[in-house]
């Protein structure tokens, strides 16, 4: 997807792979976001959702009056790691448009996509131990900072491997709730794109996300209230 029909998943696209970490329990969690988008303000959400035997599904969800953005992953925890099992992705851009649907098969250690894809991006994709899909990230950044691993990481979304890696650029304080947080931000630049997140050792996720294009903001999502 272009940056304008899929900014879910750039935005996601913080951190990855949890590979030996001691990990923090997962525990289900609804967060609302302030969101921007397109210059305009919308609504956020991001919810943690037990599945039973061990799966998890993780959404995100961005609407305003342009568009209606939404993305899920159900995934498992193998030994540390937070495993794609399948997963949605749906964008409503004005009268554009499209949904990708993704299966992780770890028996056959391969990944394949359908639905509005190219051809010769539905895979398949050899699959490796910690790879991840691009939501899952948000959960990984902030187990990864707090384990004090390196965040470097490997990407299989949509047809592609994406190596990534992500540098601590300082500290700073957020607000949520009415509440002031010291936050540990992140960042990564990727042609003229940047993502920045602000991770908060009280929250699962990051506080804030920033997505800039080109020196502009392009989606800006910060935690208005955790439950």
């Amino acid at each position: 997807m272009n940056t304008l029909t899929r900014p879910l998943t750039w935005i996601a696209a913080a951190a990855l792979s949890v590979a030996s970490l001691p990990a923090m329990a997962l525990q289900p969690f609804k967060a609302d976001y302030l969101a921007s988008y397109m210059g305009m303000q919308a609504n956020g959400s991001m919810t943690l959702a037990s599945e039973g035997s061990n799966k998890w599904r993780y959404s995100l969800q961005v609407k305003n009056q342009l568009a209606d953005l939404s993305q899920t992953t159900v995934f498992e925890e193998v030994r540390g790691q937070l495993r794609p099992l399948s997963s949605q992705d749906r964008s409503a851009l004005l009268v554009k448009k499209r949904n990708v649907q993704a299966n992780y098969n770890w028996t056959s250690n391969q990944a394949t996509w359908t639905g509005d894809i190219k051809p010769d991006r539905a895979g398949p994709i050899a699959l490796k131990a910690g790879d991840m899909d691009a939501l899952l990230i948000n959960l990984a950044i902030a187990r990864d900072l707090a384990a004090g691993k390196p965040l470097t990481y490997r990407m299989v979304d949509e047809g592609r491997i994406k190596n990534m890696t992500y540098r601590v650029v300082g500290k700073e304080s957020v607000t949520v709730g009415g509440k002031s947080y010291e936050a540990t931000k992140v960042s990564r630049v990727d042609g003229n794109k940047e993502l920045i997140a602000w991770i908060v050792p009280e929250f699962p996720v990051p506080a804030r996300m920033l997505q800039r294009e080109s020196g502009r903001d392009a989606l800006d999502l910060t935690i208005k209230a955790m439950n």
